[in-house]
């Protein structure tokens, strides 16, 4: 038997041809040297041309990342990395465009609200002060705020949650259809249209004064479709075998639905409910139909005209004095916070309500 001598150079799992080339890249840095760059082209650009606004040296500066972005990854690291840049730069292009608006508001009306904010503003009304003097707060307008809000959730929710039940649980056919139909035109409504809906069947045709509680019809108004949306999704998101586990040990549909359908999507309803929440704290069209505003404190939301944060900073902005301007700008740095508490508060109930997925 004679033996075969073996040339390494054929030998299995060894590669013949030359090694393969390793790919340029662009050093990690590169995005914000790029950065640096176009934010300093942006403003020898603006200037060159007479602009004084920064937000126009910002749009120039973008537009120079984001070809300079892909036009430095075309050269060096070929087409595919350079179209990946490009698209990872519009995204953050874009953010930036939604974010820095938001900041400066929330800038422009922290440093514009605090001149009157204190607690004096927090615990004082109007009545008897005038307008075009400082002084006065709004304590009213937080109370109205508050209960119409509360009595608009009371009204919202329970509906809004079982029809949102009956659309996943039981809803079949035409009916369902009809209900998820006018659930879709209702979210789209303006809010004055449920103003004045309100003003015109409860005001007109049924002869009630104005009050906080019409008010807050009109809010419920607004306020159901997002219910029942949001509602909606998360009952879906439920997984069918704990229906079927439940139905399979003879626990009744409706039971199931209350012991664990409801249980497991507690967190994203309450959340959808915050949202709600904060959704229709701010409407001020149906408030002046429908509320009339009032300078003095009313804890009656049943009886007599009631004022509002939102119909508050409409009223003060359009007397056009310095004082009434700078109490405009407290009244919407209280309303921001007390959105932003319900938006802080429906991430914690669900983080809270989140199922554990550690022991």
């Amino acid at each position: 038997m004679s033996n075969a001598v073996i040339d390494k150079s054929e030998a299995p799992g060894r590669a013949s041809g030359p090694a393969p080339l390793r790919q340029a890249r662009l050093p990690r840095w590169t995005p914000y040297a790029l950065l640096v760059v176009s934010a300093a082209a942006g403003a020898g650009i603006g200037t060159a041309l007479g602009m004084d606004s920064a937000f126009q040296w910002g749009l120039i500066a973008a537009v120079v990342f984001v070809l300079a972005g892909y036009g430095l990854g075309a050269v060096v690291e070929g087409g595919r990395q350079a179209r990946d840049r490009l698209a990872t730069s519009l995204v953050w292009v874009c953010f930036l465009l939604a974010v820095v608006p938001l900041l400066s508001l929330i800038w422009e009306t922290i440093d514009r609200g605090r001149t009157v904010l204190d607690g004096y503003f927090l615990s004082h009304s109007m009545e008897g002060v005038q307008t075009i003097l400082p002084g006065g707060g709004a304590y009213h307008a937080i109370i109205g705020t508050l209960e119409q809000v509360a009595l608009a959730a009371v009204i919202a929710v329970p509906i809004g949650l079982l029809t949102a039940i009956y659309l996943v649980e039981y809803g079949r056919g035409r009916l369902a259809k009809a209900v998820t139909f006018f659930v879709d035109v209702m979210t789209g409504i303006p809010s004055i249209v449920a103003g004045l809906f309100i003003l015109s069947f409860w005001i007109i045709i049924l002869d009630f004064s104005y009050s906080g509680f019409a008010g807050a019809m009109a809010l419920a108004i607004l306020m159901m479709p997002i219910v029942v949306r949001s509602t909606e999704e998360m009952l879906k998101l439920v997984p069918d075998e704990l229906r079927e586990a439940s139905l399979a040990l003879g626990v009744p549909k409706w039971r199931t639905i209350l012991k664990v359908v409801l249980p497991t999507a507690i967190g994203g309803i309450t959340t959808g409910v915050m949202l709600a929440v904060a959704r229709i704290a701010g409407e001020s069209a149906p408030i002046v139909l429908l509320v009339f505003g009032a300078a003095g404190i009313n804890n009656n939301p049943f009886e007599g005209a009631q004022s509002s944060l939102p119909y508050y900073i409409y009223e003060q902005w359009q007397l056009g004095n310095d004082a009434s301007f700078n109490r405009a700008w407290a009244a919407a740095l209280v309303l921001i916070a007390f959105v932003m508490i319900l938006n802080l508060v429906a991430r914690g109930i669900a983080r809270w309500k989140a199922p554990k997925t550690g022991r």
